[in-house]
Parts: structure tokens; C-alpha cells; sequence
């Protein structure tokens, strides 16, 4: 963690000295391009988990996942849902629809589907759980789809799209999720 804050701090520095023009070439390097692109990743994951308003009329219960704010709300109820950032499917990956969680795993065992072997053939073929596991603390496994929300052992993708379709969380987030959400409940991801 403490490597993670030295690394962010030596980004800003440089970030800061070419946003003050010494060695910008740009008018505004934050608008476009890799710098943009590392300042929407820190920013979402500077956002912490929060309770805000929710003026939607699921019911309560339910997760709606905005790929396009790269968010996961869980409905409260009485006008209200907790917000978590996540990480979303990539260009060609995205998806959208309902579904349902219909399994939960602790610390889940991975295997990478054909799809994702073929296009990646040096992944391996199964991985149990555990902290260098691509799933996280927790998976919620969606319909008979191989989607799922889960966590990660990549927290730096938060807010980036940038996996194979499954909604990614920081494994602190996922614990909480997991701990609210129930077999059956209804999953709605909108672009």
C-alpha cells in the first residue's frame, strides 16, 4: 500500500510539471490521451464506497451497474443506494441487460473459458482461490452466463474498462456487496 501512495505521489509531481507546461506540449494534457486516461483511473478510485440518492424506482435489493459511469449501485430503498466504483467490460466486451445472481462463492477457484483461452492461450487453466486470483475475495455469479461481479487483485482498474465483460470491484467492496446481495437478486447493467 505504501508503494502504491510513493507511485501515486511521483505521478502527480510529474503530472503537475507538465500541466504547468514544462514539457507540455499540449494546451491541456489532462483532456485527452494517457494522461487523461491515469487521472479518470486515480479519480475513480479516490471515490469511496458512499450512501447517495437514488431516484430510480427498482425495488430494493437490486444492483444496477452503469458501465458508462463505471458504477455499481445496491438499491436501499427509501430513496437511497450505496455507490461503488468498478471496473467494466473494454471496447467489444461491454454488455447490457438483466440478470440474476444466481450462485456466490467465497475466494472462488478460476477457470478461464475457451473464448478467453483462445484469445490468450499463456493463461492458465485453473487457478485456485485466493489473493493472486483474478476473482477476487468474492464472486456473484450471473445467470447462466459466464459474467459475473467479482473482485480483484488488480485494484488499480477500478473505473477503467478493461475486462472480458464481469464487473470488477476492489475485494473491500466486494465483501460488502456480497454480503448484501442474495441468490435471485436482480442485476441490471445499463450503458
Amino acid at each position: 500500500m505504501l508503494t502504491r501512495r510513493i507511485i501515486a505521489a511521483s505521478a502527480f509531481a510529474a503530472l503537475a510539471t507538465i500541466a504547468s507546461g514544462q514539457g507540455a506540449s499540449a494546451a491541456n494534457p489532462f483532456d485527452s490521451g494517457p494522461i487523461a486516461d491515469f487521472m479518470n483511473i486515480f479519480r475513480e478510485q479516490a471515490i469511496p464506497r458512499e450512501t447517495v440518492a437514488w431516484k430510480g424506482a427498482e425495488k430494493p435489493g437490486t444492483i444496477v451497474v452503469s458501465t458508462s459511469q463505471r458504477r455499481l449501485y445496491y438499491v436501499l430503498g427509501r430513496g437511497e443506494a450505496v455507490r461503488y466504483g468498478v471496473g467494466v467490460g473494454r471496447q467489444g466486451f461491454s454488455w447490457s441487460g438483466e440478470k440474476t445472481v444466481t450462485m456466490k462463492k467465497e475466494w472462488p477457484a478460476w477457470r478461464p473459458p475457451a473464448q478467453m483461452l483462445a484469445r490468450r492461450p499463456d493463461l492458465p487453466r485453473f487457478m485456485a482461490g485466493g489473493q493472486d486470483n483474478p476473482l477476487g475475495a468474492r464472486a456473484m455469479y450471473l445467470g447462466s452466463s459466464l459474467y459475473r461481479i467479482h473482485g480483484s487483485n488488480e485494484p488499480e482498474t477500478m473505473g477503467a474498462a478493461v475486462s472480458s465483460g464481469c464487473i470488477r470491484m476492489t475485494n473491500k467492496d466486494v465483501v460488502d456487496l456480497y454480503d448484501r446481495a442474495k441468490v435471485g437478486t436482480k442485476v441490471i447493467v445499463r450503458n
